[in-house]
């Protein structure tokens, strides 16, 4: 069987997504969804819809809800592509903007999607290492055709200067992605950029700021000649009528998602305040996680002690570059209390 599988299909490694814990009693600290519940409208569309609708195909290009992203970011609806979460927009760009000679790049670490994207479409890597302290220089002369630019990154919750970002993207002949998933976490943003240059698409996602993970919507905005080659190239159908019509109303709803990041921007600073009382090493977020370098005990040792205690968080162990430290999203203040309950129980070694 293996003859008839694509030889680059089967030498590559799938992407690994964050482990759905089932059972009762389990802090979910692991896949930086968001603990609070999305805009009330949310429920209203839902009980509003007619289901003879569902019979219908949806709209291909969302036409409605680009106008309200447009809208929010002062831009024309051709300025803005809607997917299947920002995965899909992040493949597409591969394959838009990648020919089969061509180059994705990315910081070292990063979203460990981009090189499993890249090894799909069998094109070249270029990853860029991050410092020691997980800061960002472009090596000399360097180019690729595609540069996955993440801001804030994951999962080290940094945020790199928006000024360092707009010198970069002045120089880069190729097209770069800012990937600004936890932008809204954050104390500014690139999206201004995406209107201004060419070569720069930024995307967002609803799966963090709007507590809307589970419906699965991306978007990103751009030069219109960008986003058409998207559109040229898309599944058919890509984005449903349910999370077209819910995506719709959360994003009128800023309220909402101003007020649900506001309360996860106190409890980070919070549990960040807290971990480094007890000597730990906390990266200073601009997310919606905490990347973490505990003291006294390994990351191994601690994430194995929390999942004793049914606290799960993400641990990269199989990289050089990420084994030291957990990534800990956050969550409710009483989930995190609970958490920093279980880190001083494990340090001093208590069941």
């Amino acid at each position: 069987m293996s003859e008839r599988i694509r030889k680059s299909v089967q030498a590559m490694s799938g992407y690994v997504p964050g482990e759905q814990p089932k059972g009762e009693g389990i802090i979910k600290l692991n896949t930086n969804e968001n603990p609070y519940l999305p805009s009330p409208d949310v429920q209203d569309i839902l009980s509003m819809v007619d289901i003879a609708v569902l019979s219908r195909y949806p709209d291909p290009v969302c036409i409605e809800l680009r106008k309200v992203i447009a809208e929010l970011h002062g831009c024309d609806i051709g300025n803005v592509f809607v997917g299947n979460g920002s995965d899909e927009v992040l493949a597409l760009c591969i394959r838009a903007f990648v020919e089969r000679d061509g180059s994705v790049g990315y910081f070292d670490p990063s979203y460990s999607l981009y090189p499993v994207l890249a090894n799909i479409e069998d094109v070249e890597q270029r990853p860029v290492s991050l410092t020691p302290a997980f800061g960002w220089a472009m090596p000399t002369n360097y180019s690729a055709s595609l540069f996955f630019l993440t801001n804030p990154n994951a999962p080290t919750s940094l945020i790199y200067k928006k000024s360092d970002v707009e010198s970069f993207v002045k120089g880069f002949s190729g097209v770069v992605l800012i990937d600004e998933a936890y932008a809204d976490f954050a104390d500014e943003n690139c999206m201004d950029l995406a209107l201004k240059y060419d070569n720069v698409i930024t995307a967002r996602t609803l799966s963090k700021s709007y507590s809307l993970a589970g419906i699965r919507l991306g978007y990103c905005v751009g030069n219109p000649e960008l986003i058409g080659a998207m559109y040229k190239i898309k599944d058919s159908y890509n984005v449903n009528y349910l999370t077209q019509e819910i995506a719709r109303v959360a994003i009128l709803d800023q309220d909402t998602m101003k007020a649900n990041v506001s309360a996860i921007v106190e409890t980070r600073r919070m549990i960040s305040e807290k971990l480094e009382e007890l000597g730990f090493e906390v990266c200073d977020s601009q997310s919606n996680f905490l990347w973490v370098k505990p003291l006294g005990i390994t990351a191994p040792e601690l994430f194995k002690g929390l999942r004793a205690k049914n606290i799960i968080v993400r641990y990269f162990g199989n990289d050089a570059r990420t084994k030291d430290y957990l990534r800990v999203t956050v969550g409710t203040a009483p989930e995190m209390l609970s958490f920093l309950d279980a880190v001083d129980e494990i340090l001093k070694g208590e069941e």
